[in-house]
Parts: structure tokens; sequence; C-alpha cells
């Protein structure tokens, strides 16, 4: 079915979509989301304090980072420049499955390469927590990560984050919204991770886990020495059934320790840590890690 207007649309939309570059290997893709400078991406794209953004018409800009939430990979950077083309944000709880998904991104150094699919869900993933994804059978690639996903007249319905099977998973635009009204907390662990089920020795059955995937320098859980491929398990309280479970553990305010479970190596023996949380509380209007 023939959309009117579909040519003008994605030109806006790509107009609306920058290519981010964190340094070092790699890029990825970002939306303006305000006229006056502010990029939304994902905080696995964000990996910096400084990156550089270019605009579909070529300017270069540097850009700092302002805000970052781990647990909902979402990035807020900010440039200086003004009267830019900021994408229109959709309500994504009234998307529904079977609509057209638009998404442009900068896959594999291609910039501003668009594809198209439908929704096929808006709801939580099982393993995943309780927070809802946009599901669309959209093609994505290395590079589109932190670029829009949007409706058929051009509205951003969410971020578009990683792939699952054969959909593509988007970060609701809702969540997006939420995310920029926050005020930064200090509930951060500096690192990203996914749900895995463990072999229990001697049992058939399975733990549930949080599969360290990557550590930042200098964040808490690096400071505590945890690595790339440890299993978060629990606190010394509770054992972990889902994402959430993670997030809850880390709320809080101030400097406090936290006592995690977590195995390494040939995941047989259960070691604990120590993490010291809220040891750096940076406002939003300076440069957070």
């Amino acid at each position: 079915m023939a959309i009117h207007g579909f040519g003008e649309i994605a030109e806006q939309l790509r107009r609306s979509t920058v290519l981010v570059s964190p340094g070092g290997r790699g890029n990825g893709s970002g939306v303006i989301w305000s006229a006056d400078g502010v990029i939304v991406t994902n905080a696995h794209v964000a990996r910096a304090s400084q990156m550089r953004i270019q605009l579909w018409d070529g300017r270069e800009f540097d850009a700092a980072l302002v805000s970052r939430d781990t647990r909902r990979d979402l990035a807020e950077l900010r440039i200086n420049a003004a009267n830019l083309p900021a994408a229109a944000a959709a309500d994504s709880s009234q998307v529904r499955p079977g609509e057209l998904a638009i998404a442009i991104g900068n896959p594999l150094g291609f910039v501003g390469a668009l594809t198209t699919g439908v929704i096929h869900a808006v709801g939580p993933l099982r393993l995943w927590g309780s927070e809802p994804w946009v599901q669309a059978d959209v093609r994505l690639a290395p590079g589109n990560s932190g670029g829009p996903l949007a409706d058929a007249r051009g509205r951003v319905i969410g971020i578009n984050t990683m792939v699952a099977g054969s959909l593509a998973l988007a970060v609701p635009s809702n969540a997006v919204t939420n995310f920029l009204a926050a005020d930064p907390i200090d509930a951060w662990l500096g690192v990203t991770v996914a749900p895995v089920r463990v072999p229990r020795p001697g049992s058939r059955s399975k733990a549930f886990g949080l599969v360290l995937l990557e550590v930042e320098p200098d964040g808490p859980a690096a400071n505590a020495s945890l690595l790339p491929g440890d299993i978060l398990l629990g606190t010394d309280e509770k054992s972990f059934a889902s994402l959430d479970d993670l997030s809850t553990s880390l709320q809080g305010s101030g400097q406090r320790l936290l006592r995690l479970g977590f195995l390494r190596g040939n995941y047989e023996r259960f070691r604990l840590v120590t993490v010291q949380l809220g040891a750096q509380r940076i406002p939003r209007s300076a440069a957070a890690a």
C-alpha cells in the first residue's frame, strides 16, 4: 500500500537522525530531540564523555554526555547548535501491532539508511523485566543503534537498541520522554547486562543471572573488580529473577555499599563482592561517564 508523501516523510526523518562517533571502533546513530541541541541515543553508543556528532548536512559538532541510563540503554547528549530539525515524538502507548514502522540509521557506514517493516508487539520481554519494548520486524545492523523507529507519519515511537531473534527492539518514546524529564540519580553500576540461565551444580534446573557484557572503566563495578563475563546472581539478601531486580537493588541516594553475588570462570564457585554506590553524584549540567 502506497503512503502519500512517504518520500518527504523519510527525508525529514533522515534530517532528524545523526551519526554518533564515540571514538575508537564503531559508530552509532542518534535522534535530534529538540531544536536547541538535545540528542538522544543508546547508552551503549555513548561510551565517552565527549563525542562527535555529524548532522545530515555534513556539519560536525562536539557533543557532551549529559545523562545516561544503562538499565534503559538511553543517553542524552548536547551540542552547541540551534534551529535543528528536531524529530516529533508519538505516544508509544498508542502503537498497535500491524502498524508500519520506519527505521533510519547509519548501519555499516551507510549514512541515512532506511528500512521498513511492521510492529509485532509493544510490551515486556520474558527475562528482561517489566519495562516495555517496541518490537518490529525492521532490519537493523551495527550502526543503527540509537536511531529512530518511527510510524507512518514520521513520528518517533522508539529508539532502536538491539535485535532479538528476528525482531528489532526499540525503547518506547514515552520512556525517552520520562528519561529526559528525570533528574540524574546515583543508582549507577556502570555495566551493560543481558539475562542468562545458569546451570546449577548437581541439578537439572537453571538459575537466573545477568551476564556483564561491558564494564565501564572507573565505574562502581570496575572499581569493585567485576569483569565482562561475570554473571550477577543477586544481592546478599535476594536472588535476581529479572532485570528489574538489579535496578531495584541499586536505588538509593548518597554513598552506600551493595553486596552482590556473582559467578566467574567455570561458573561453579559463588563469590561475593562489595560495590560502593553514589560516590560520584554528577549533576545534569555536567558530563557523566
